[in-house]
């Protein structure tokens, strides 16, 4: 079965410049550094209950070429969610009788020749017109992986609180990410104050969050993963640390979500709109 979010990627057309400006929103150092024979550049930063991939294309390989045309398509920013899996095999099956059209089960490996280790993994991809045009694998790594979780001062970035996704049709968004992938749904809330109907699935520690603007009715038009929600142990000393750093940021307001505060990140974020919140919720 899903058990939480592996990771999700980002792309962007320089891997360094991600590096730096992840590293200081983060207030950490990546976790991993590799290249990809087909033509891509990756670090890793792996958090509490998730990690974040950043991925730039490298040299001309067919790799390379896809990620090119999916930057020039749609420019950089959030463009995988891979879930993580405990059968990946039970996985495929049970997903493929839900007519999600997942494709075959493949290994990947990666090298870190900074640190002289490797990583591996298995996984599968499922079909993007069945996911609503949202990327979607599901993952499972092979035991040990070099790549933990280091706790680090309060004022980083300890992990996610929820993904957003910008659904359309959010009855058919509820269908996929509750019925046929499994997550479990928490809360499904309307707000006319807001604009909003707003569905939360729990996964792992974390919230998939779907969001649909109730003004706009309801349409077929692809569902678009949109932005992150980190969580931090002290957000007013992240807030200090990332105006020092001279990120523009929102001053801290109360949360939506009883008990929180929460900021939002206006750039350095390879177009990903990014909001922090306290983990004292």
């Amino acid at each position: 079965m899903i058990t939480g979010l592996d990771h999700v990627l980002i792309v962007c057309t320089s891997v360094d410049e991600a590096e730096n400006t992840y590293s200081a929103l983060l207030g950490r150092e990546p976790d991993w550094r590799s290249s990809d024979p087909g033509g891509s550049s990756t670090v890793i930063f792996q958090m509490e209950n998730m990690a974040l991939e950043i991925m730039a294309p490298q040299g001309g390989g067919p790799l390379a070429r896809r990620l090119h045309t999916m930057l020039e398509q749609e420019g950089i920013g959030l463009k995988s969610l891979i879930f993580s899996s405990d059968n990946l095999a039970d996985d495929r099956a049970t997903f493929d009788r839900r007519a999600l059209k997942p494709d075959e089960i493949s290994a990947g490996e990666s090298v870190n020749p900074y640190a002289g280790s490797a990583r591996y993994w298995s996984r599968f991809r499922l079909d993007e017109q069945a996911t609503h045009g949202v990327r979607i694998f599901a993952l499972t790594r092979k035991a040990p992986d070099p790549m933990t979780y280091k706790p680090a001062k309060p004022d980083v970035i300890n992990g996610l609180d929820h993904v957003v996704i910008n659904t359309a049709n959010p009855d058919r968004a509820a269908a996929l990410y509750g019925a046929r992938l499994g997550l479990r749904m928490a809360l499904d809330r309307s707000n006319p104050d807001w604009d909003m109907r707003l569905m939360f699935f729990r996964v792992g520690g974390l919230t998939v969050e779907l969001a649909h603007k109730l003004s706009a009715g309801t349409g077929n038009q692809p569902d678009k993963l949109w932005g992150l929600s980190w969580k931090t142990p002290d957000i007013e000393a992240t807030h200090a640390r990332l105006m020092a750093a001279n990120f523009a940021v929102t001053s801290i307001r109360p949360g939506r979500r009883a008990g929180t505060k929460v900021f939002s990140v206006r750039d350095k974020t390879m177009g990903v709109p990014t909001l922090v919140i306290s983990a004292d919720a």
